[in-house]
């Protein structure tokens, strides 16, 4: 599905809608370049799962863990993860396979860890539509092995 957004707000309400119809045990991958919109897109996907608190990228923690929605919601940026094998350092097998739901930047870096279920969000601009123009495409994750 691809959906094309033209603010912040809109991009946010479509991370919403996503939120509200996420499931425990989905693993979503959140790609696009850097500042292009992952975390408004995220903070909309929390907030679809009733997540009130502020939800920021959790770029120098690896995972933040947000429990107060409605399913726990376990917000990862690996963008400075060097190494996949540094994920089994943080027990990364506790949040994939627990009773919430994953959101994961920058997936592409840890391709080998992320299940043949998962669904990839990708987040692109397009400067002649406008700064604001986001187009979305969300579908299976296609692994780069």
């Amino acid at each position: 599905m691809v959906f094309e957004t033209m603010s912040e707000k809109e991009t946010f309400e479509l991370g919403k809608k996503m939120g509200q119809d996420a499931e425990p045990g989905q693993i979503i991958c959140l790609d696009g370049e850097l500042g292009v919109g992952k975390t408004v897109f995220t903070q909309g996907f929390a907030s679809g799962l009733g997540v009130t608190e502020s939800v920021n990228s959790p770029t120098f923690t690896i995972v933040q863990i947000y429990d107060e929605g409605r399913i726990p919601l376990y917000h990862f940026d690996v963008y400075r993860i060097g190494n996949p094998e540094e994920m089994y350092e943080i027990g990364y097998e506790e949040y994939f396979f627990g009773k919430g739901v994953c959101l994961i930047e920058w997936a592409s870096l840890i391709d080998e860890l992320i299940t043949e279920d998962a669904i990839q969000v990708m987040i692109e601009k397009n400067l002649n539509k406008g700064l604001d123009y986001r187009r979305i495409t969300i579908d299976r994750y296609k692994h780069i092995r």
